[in-house]
């Protein structure tokens, strides 16, 4: 049978949540200049690669795509609620970001 301390403490981590432990053992890290999006109604698809061309006026660019990341559209949502604090963020410390066709890459 339960005591109430134990059910208090039960309550107490039904409110507070579940906790969640990183385990980032087999994690890799990768660096991207580009990244393209598509979806389908069941998965949204994440292309992330390597733009090596630096030579403006280029007819055909190659970009070397090197992550392919598939999640559900849920978790796409909360990615997108994610990124928009984090760049919110980022604007509010460092400036806007300009990203606007013909913009210089980190130039404000």
């Amino acid at each position: 049978m339960a005591t109430k301390q134990e059910g208090a403490a039960e309550a107490r981590a039904a409110l507070e949540g579940t906790r969640i432990k990183w385990d980032d053992a087999n994690m890799k890290s990768s660096y991207a200049n580009v990244c393209n999006v598509t979806s389908t109604r069941e998965e949204v698809v994440l292309l992330f690669g390597m733009n090596q061309a630096w030579n403006r006026g280029q007819k055909e660019v190659t970009i070397h795509l090197t992550d392919r990341i598939v999640v559900s559209p849920y978790a796409a949502k909360r990615l997108s609620m994610l990124l928009q604090g984090v760049v919110g963020e980022y604007e509010k410390r460092f400036g806007a970001l300009n990203i606007e066709a013909g913009a210089a890459e980190g130039k404000k």
